[in-house]
């Protein structure tokens, strides 16, 4: 048996909120596993403050999260540990390409950009900002970890994640994202000396409202 590739055209989804016109700043918002680009985007809605563009991309695996029949809710996966390298290698075009189309009718020199990618949408953004073509300006990464197979020791790399204003945002009672793990993430950022500003809050795995506008001002 011989495992083969094929790549294949398909069509994958965006939802955007604010008017690219107007926008000073434009924000990519990655969901966790299982949410939907439209709902996860709706959770993000602090950060609207008339002169952000956000756009939020939708994981391109979809599936059901229940099987019961009165329970038929979808939700979207970046990747999964079937064929992981293939998936990362797509969902890295995919976001580049998202970012290519928003800025075929956008001036990209006016604008600065910020990346926030919730739970398993952390790690997807980090390998995006470290190995896509897209230019980002600030990394947020919320409730979800650095990946531990990203090597910090490529000069490529540790280079853009140097650039990219990294922020770790987590909450005080999040099950998954514990102090062991934040302690992991930021002991790997000091040995590689790439810079990062923690926000602890209190809350658990989730978005916070008060967070969003906090990480707006520090934008602004």
């Amino acid at each position: 048996m011989k495992e083969h590739h094929l790549p294949v055209t398909r069509s994958a989804r965006y939802f955007a909120l604010g008017e690219p016109a107007r926008a000073r700043e434009v924000w990519f918002v990655c969901h966790g596993y299982g949410q939907l680009a439209a709902r996860f985007l709706e959770k993000a809605r602090a950060l609207d403050n008339g002169e952000r563009y956000i756009v939020a991309p939708e994981g391109l695996s979809r599936f059901y999260l229940s099987e019961r029949a009165d329970e038929r809710r979808v939700g979207a996966s970046w990747m999964t540990r079937e064929d992981r390298l293939t998936e990362i290698d797509d969902y890295v075009r995919y976001l580049d390409a998202v970012y290519a189309e928003v800025f075929g009718s956008m001036e990209r020199e006016r604008v600065t950009v910020h990346v926030l990618g919730f739970s398993q949408g952390a790690p997807t953004v980090s390998r995006w900002a470290a190995l896509g073509k897209s230019r980002i300006d600030r990394v947020v990464l919320w409730g979800g970890e650095l990946p531990p197979d990203l090597d910090l020791g490529h000069e490529t790399v540790a280079r853009r994640l140097r650039a990219a204003r990294l922020t770790l945002v987590y909450g005080n009672g999040d099950q998954f994202i514990t102090p062991k793990v934040v302690g992991s993430i930021t002991q790997r950022l000091d040995a590689h000396g790439i810079p990062y500003r923690e926000i602890p809050f209190a809350g658990g795995h989730e978005l916070s409202d008060a967070v969003l506008a906090e990480l707006g001002s520090i934008a602004s």
